[in-house]
C-alpha cells in the first residue's frame, strides 16, 4: 500500500471510528443512566415494602400489653421513629442531622405513620445501596464497547479499502501506463544517444550544430526521465551492489554528462568537489541522487542563475539560485508526484526518488530554501 493510500486510510478510520465512539459513548452512557435508575428504583421498592412491614410490626406492639417494649431489628434495613415534631425518638439508625439527609452511599425512605403508634409520627427506613448490579451493569457496558469497537474498527478498516479502491485502481493505471511508457522509449532513447556519441567521437565537436546539441540535451534529459521512471517501477525487486564508490570522480562525470544542460540556460557553474571522497553504495543509487539533485537544480533556475555543487567527506550539497520552494509547501515536497512549480515540466519524482535513496543508506537529506531566491539541498554520509 502506497503512503498516499494510508494516510487516505488512516484519515478515514480516525473520522469514522471517531464519530462511531462519539456516538456509542452518548448512547452507552444514557442506557447506563437509564439502567442505573432503574435499578436503585428497584432497590427503593424494597425499601419501601420493609417500612410498611416496621409499620405493621409497630403496630403490633402498640396493641399488645407486654411490660416490655423491643424496638424491632431489621437484618437488612436500619431505621429510626419519629414524633410530631421529628424529633429522634429511638430506632436502630444513628439519628441523621435531619429526616431530609441523603448521602451518597445509602438510600432513605420517610413514611408517615398515623395514628400514632408509641408516641412516633414518622419512620426513617435505610439501606446501604447495593453496587453489586451497578458495577455489573458497568462491566456489561465496558465488554459491549470494546467488542462494538472491535466490530466497527474491522467494519471500518473494510470500508476504508473500499473508499480508497479507486485511489488505488488509478494509482495502478499510471503506474501500468509508466511500465508501458518506459518499455517503449528505452529503445529510441538508446539509439538517438548511440548515434549522438558515434557523432561526437568521429565528427569534428568543434562543427557541431546548435540544432545537434538541442537534440543531445533533449536525448539526455529522456535518458534521466526514463531511469528514473524504471526506479519507481523497479524499486521493490531491484538488487543492490554495494562497493566502495568514488564519489568525487562519479560528481565530475556527471556534471559534463549535465553541462550542455548548464551552458543551454546560461548557468555559472562553481564546483567545490574534494579529491577521493569514498562512499560505500550502489552506483546506480548514486547516479539517481547526483542526477536527480542536478537536473532539478539547472530546471528551476533562473536563466544565467549560479549553480553551485559541493562534495566532501561529510556529504554532497546542490545549491541554485532558482525559483525556491513556498514555505506551505516544505512538509510535503518529497513526496510523489508533488510539484512546487508547476510551470516548469516533470513527473515530480526526483525528489521522492533522492528520499529513497537516503533512506536505503540512513543518509540525512536537508532541504533549505527560500522562495524566489533559491534552493539547497545537502546529503550527509551515514555517521560510521
Amino acid at each position: 500500500m502506497l503512503r498516499s493510500e494510508k494516510r487516505s486510510l488512516a484519515r478515514f478510520l480516525l473520522i469514522y471510528l471517531l464519530s462511531t465512539f462519539l456516538l456509542f459513548s452518548l448512547a452507552a452512557w444514557m442506557f447506563y443512566s437509564s439502567a442505573k435508575h432503574h435499578l436503585l428504583n428497584r432497590q427503593q421498592e424494597v425499601l419501601k415494602y420493609r417500612s410498611e412491614q416496621l409499620k405493621s410490626t409497630l403496630r403490633a406492639l402498640h396493641q399488645s400489653n407486654a411490660k416490655e417494649l423491643v424496638y424491632p431489628n431489621d437484618p437488612v434495613v436500619k431505621s429510626a421513629i419519629y414524633d410530631v415534631e421529628k424529633k429522634y425518638i429511638f430506632g436502630s439508625l444513628q439519628p441523621p442531622q435531619s429526616l431530609e439527609y441523603r448521602d451518597e452511599e445509602r438510600l432513605y425512605d420517610v413514611a408517615k405513620i398515623e395514628p400514632y403508634y408509641l408516641g412516633a409520627a414518622y419512620l426513617l427506613v435505610s439501606k446501604t445501596i447495593d453496587h453489586a448490579p451497578v458495577a455489573q451493569l458497568q462491566k456489561n457496558i465496558l465488554l459491549f464497547m470494546i467488542g462494538a469497537g472491535i466490530f466497527f474498527t474491522i467494519l471500518g478498516f473494510y470500508l476504508g479499502r473500499l473508499f480508497i479502491a479507486p485511489m488505488r485502481e488509478s494509482i495502478e493505471r499510471m503506474n501500468h501506463f509508466i511500465q508501458d511508457t518506459t518499455h517503449e522509449l528505452n529503445t529510441p532513447i538508446s539509439t538517438i544517444l548511440t548515434n549522438i556519441e558515434m557523432i561526437e567521437t568521429f565528427g569534428n565537436r568543434e562543427e557541431q550544430s546548435e540544432e545537434l546539441k538541442r537534440i543531445e540535451i533533449a536525448s539526455k534529459t529522456l535518458s534521466r526521465i526514463y531511469d528514473d521512471l524504471t526506479y519507481l517501477n523497479l524499486n521493490h525487486q531491484y538488487h543492490r551492489q554495494i562497493v566502495r564508490l568514488d564519489m568525487s570522480r562519479l560528481v565530475e562525470e556527471r556534471m559534463v554528462y549535465f553541462s550542455a544542460m548548464a551552458k543551454a540556460k546560461g548557468l555559472h557553474t562553481v564546483l567545490d568537489i574534494d579529491p577521493q571522497v569514498y562512499v560505500e553504495m550502489d552506483r546506480n543509487d548514486a547516479f539517481r541522487l547526483v542526477d536527480n539533485l542536478i537536473s532539478n537544480a539547472i530546471k528551476y533556475n533562473k536563466p544565467n542563475g549560479r549553480l553551485e555543487v559541493g562534495l566532501d567527506n561529510k556529504g554532497f550539497r546542490v545549491k541554485d539560485t532558482g525559483v525556491g520552494i513556498r514555505k506551505e509547501d516544505m512538509d510535503t515536497i518529497m513526496q510523489r508526484f508533488k510539484r512546487a512549480d508547476k510551470s516548469e515540466g516533470g513527473f515530480g519524482i526526483g525528489l521522492d526518488i533522492v528520499s529513497q535513496v537516503v533512506k536505503s543508506y540512513g543518509f540525512e537529506l536537508g532541504i533549505a530554501s527560500q522562495e524566489h531566491k533559491g534552493t539547497e539541498v545537502s546529503v550527509r554520509w551515514k555517521k560510521a
